[in-house]
This record gives structure tokens, sequence and C-alpha cells, in this order.
């Protein structure tokens, strides 16, 4: 059960996203054929079309099909811990230092599977610094997370 409810959440938030697509905005037949329509429908074509044919990926490579990768991705969506019900699996989890919600918040921060377990014990270690009341927010939650992995020699690597 966790983990549909934590896949559709990652879905939730990837279809959400207001991003800037990998190969640029314009990248892709995809966006050509669909260009100056909106709306998720349109979105959503756009992105089959690129994805199923694979010239947005031929296009990155190549530096062709409005395909332009020397400008930084960006995410303006929701972090995985604001989703509903998401901190709260996140939070039990870290208070038993093992679980699937643990992972999907690791695997979302990059962290590698090799680094995971450790990931895990210092996040059960710092649980009552991360959830420091019942009313703490996605954002709080997040920033102690960050301070946690700030201090620690293997895990501050992944927050360059």
């Amino acid at each position: 059960m966790k983990k549909t409810l934590i896949a559709a959440a990652m879905l939730g938030a990837s279809t959400s996203a207001m991003a800037v697509a990998p190969g640029g905005p314009g990248c892709g037949w995809g966006n050509m054929l669909f260009e100056g329509q909106s709306g998720m429908p349109m979105h959503l074509l756009a992105t089959l079309v690129n994805g199923t044919s694979g010239n947005a990926t031929f296009g990155m490579t190549t530096g062709t099909n409005g395909c332009d990768t020397s400008g930084g991705l960006t995410y303006s969506g929701q972090s995985l811990l604001g989703m509903t019900g998401v901190m709260e699996e996140v939070a039990q989890d870290m208070a038993t230092g093992e679980g699937e919600a643990l992972t999907a918040l690791s695997v979302s921060m990059g962290i590698e599977a090799s680094d995971r377990a450790h990931f895990n014990a210092v996040m059960h270690e710092n649980f009552a610094a991360i959830f420091p009341h019942q009313d703490v927010t996605a954002d709080e939650v997040m920033a102690s997370i960050t301070d946690v992995m700030k201090k620690d020699d293997s895990l501050s690597k992944y927050l360059a």
C-alpha cells in the first residue's frame, strides 16, 4: 500500500511540476507539433510524442529539434514531503529507521544506494531534531534534514 501511495504522490508531483524540461522548454517534435497550445492534454500529448519517438533524446544529444542542454534544470513543484500523507509516512519510517517512505525520500534527494542505510540511521538518530513538534511543516522538516546532513561527512556531499 505504501508503495502505491508514494508512487502516486511522485507521479502527481511530476504532472503538476512547472519545470524547464530537459533539453529546454521547446525541445522535441511534440513541442513543435503542439506549439502555442496550452493545457494539460496538450502537454501530455507533446510529452508522449517526445517520449515514444525518442526525438527529444536525439535532439539533446545532437543539439537539434529545438533542444539545448546548456541551461540548468529547474523545479518549482511541491516537494515530496509536502504531499498529503507522505510526511506522516516519512516520520513513521524515520522513527523506526527504515521503510519505503524513507527510501523514497532518500531516492528523491539523490542519495546513492550505498549511502541509504547510513542516511536512514542518521535520520533516525536525529528524529527529535527533524520533527521537534507535531505541527512541523514540510519546509521545516526539509530544512532540518538539510542541517543534519550538513553535519555528516558522508551525507554532506549530497547538498553541493
